[in-house]
């Protein structure tokens, strides 16, 4: 009975701890993605283009913009996390964020600063960027540490809930202020409203994230304080990942690679490219838009728990080859339909697709790496991946569509997907036991006495400790 009682206290405490950590990923990837939800409205009052193609190239290469700061976010939040906490990184992380997004609610435009205004949003997006590229690597491991060992599948899918869930609120407030604004008010001040709501959001995020639960052991934080000594690679450091963990780095970036393709064109380039090519109504695809994602949101989880059952594994080949197969037919359909219903189901099926890819993909990176170096291998992996191709889908699709290839795109998304399958294939081995499982408890093995969250790493941190005072 006691046991039992032990087991409800875990699921309890993780999903306290879950809870706060993910409501930070919402509010950081709602202000990631309300600029491109919005761009349409804005972009007139930074791009001079009259050409209505060209100025949303130029935004979309502004965001793209943002993704260049991801390794160096990645870098800093990712060391900082692993020496100093995930709690202290999570909080810096959404703190900027905020302020990013209150600065372009009250951004001047081309019109009252000239340049100045384009400058600046470059800056603003690039600080924004900073902040996501840590948000994603230390959200991913305090996910993946927090979670009972039977339900990491389940708990660390919450990670893509509230991520989808950033853009679907974002396509939400979209929703209510197209019905609520004429479309010379939305496009004169009501843009502004998005972001203002974003900066909101985090400040209420700061103050859930104070009762956070840290999961980095104290043996490692002390290690991380021990002066450095000659041959001594230190807990997160880019010395350890590159001398002692490089092999799962790449793998981590192959993994992230078609995954983070697939996911941005279903999700984030999607809305402009039907706007552009369907000649379905922009009040529509935001409808549609929200509604395929709102389902895709959902299932999350049940990916998630299918996982803590078959593995992580045939998921992730679920995505590579239905992606590999069906990505062309898909959207070559979509951008020839004019019913709306039926491009809801275009979409939800790539959604249904890329499902296999975004609900385990953060554990999955996070069992690659033990907790001394996970945060930074986990947030530069996934950065590297994403600021190279992921981010690139907006302006590429873009500009194919502005060259009227759009077909290239369709066999560059395939193509990305593919490369991610050999890795999925050679690369990784179903129900392995993993750095989390020595850590913390199996997965798919009763462990005796598995570790909680907080109360120590076990050899790997005692070990960091007496070399490093060696």
């Amino acid at each position: 009975m006691s046991t039992q009682l032990s087991e409800s206290a875990q699921t309890r405490k993780a999903v306290s701890n879950i809870l706060k950590g993910s409501a930070g990923n919402l509010v950081e990837w709602y202000d990631l993605y309300v600029y491109t939800v919005f761009a349409a409205y804005f972009q007139s009052h930074f791009f001079n283009s009259k050409d209505e193609l060209q100025a949303g190239l130029e935004a979309m290469a502004v965001f793209s913009t943002s993704f260049l700061m991801r390794p160096v976010g990645a870098w800093f939040f990712g060391r900082y996390a692993d020496r100093k906490g995930r709690k202290a990184a999570l909080t810096l992380s959404v703190t900027m964020m905020s302020a990013g997004s209150f600065a372009i609610a009250i951004l001047p435009t081309t019109q009252q600063i000239g340049v100045w205004a384009l400058l600046l949003l470059i800056l603003v997006r690039l600080i924004q960027g900073f902040s996501v590229g840590g948000e994603y690597g230390t959200s991913a491991t305090y996910m993946s540490e927090a979670a009972t060992s039977k339900r990491r599948g389940f708990f660390s899918s919450f990670q893509y809930v509230t991520l989808i869930g950033g853009q679907m609120l974002a396509l939400l407030v979209l929703v209510i202020l197209q019905n609520t604004l004429d479309k010379s008010t939305l496009t004169e001040w009501g843009w502004r409203i998005p972001f203002a709501i974003g900066g909101v959001a985090a400040l209420v995020v700061l103050w859930l994230r104070r009762s956070m639960e840290e999961t980095v052991s104290a043996e490692q934080v002390e290690a991380a304080k021990v002066p450095a000594v000659a041959g001594v690679a230190q807990p997160g450091t880019m010395k350890l990942l590159f001398t002692q963990y490089w092999k799962p780095l790449l793998i981590c970036i192959g993994v992230t690679l078609g995954g983070t393709v697939a996911f941005y064109t279903y999700t984030n380039f999607i809305l402009k490219f039907m706007n552009d090519t369907s000649g379905i109504a922009k009040t529509d695809t935001s409808v549609i838009n929200f509604w395929a994602l709102f389902i895709f949101m959902l299932l999350q989880p049940v990916y998630g728990i299918i996982s803590d059952k078959v593995g992580r594994r045939p998921l992730l080949l679920w995505f590579g080859i239905t992606g590999v197969l069906f990505t062309w037919p898909l959207l070559s359909t979509l951008a020839g339909t004019r019913d709306p219903f039926t491009a809801f189901l275009l979409m939800l099926g790539g959604l249904l697709i890329v499902g296999g890819y975004t609900s385990i993909n953060a554990l999955v990176k996070a069992e690659l790496f033990p907790a001394s170096i996970r945060a930074l291998g986990v947030g530069l992996g996934y950065a590297i991946a994403n600021s190279l191709f992921g981010g690139t889908v907006p302006l590429l699709g873009a500009a194919f569509q502005k060259a009227e290839r759009v077909d290239l795109f369709f066999t560059y998304v395939t193509v990305a997907i593919a490369i991610s399958l050999v890795v999925y294939i050679f690369a990784l081995k179903n129900k392995k036991s993993t750095h989390l499982d020595h850590e913390q408890g199996h997965a798919w093995e009763p462990a005796a006495a598995p570790a909680v969250p907080g109360d120590g790493r076990k050899d790997d941190d005692k070990d960091l400790v007496d070399t490093a005072r060696r």
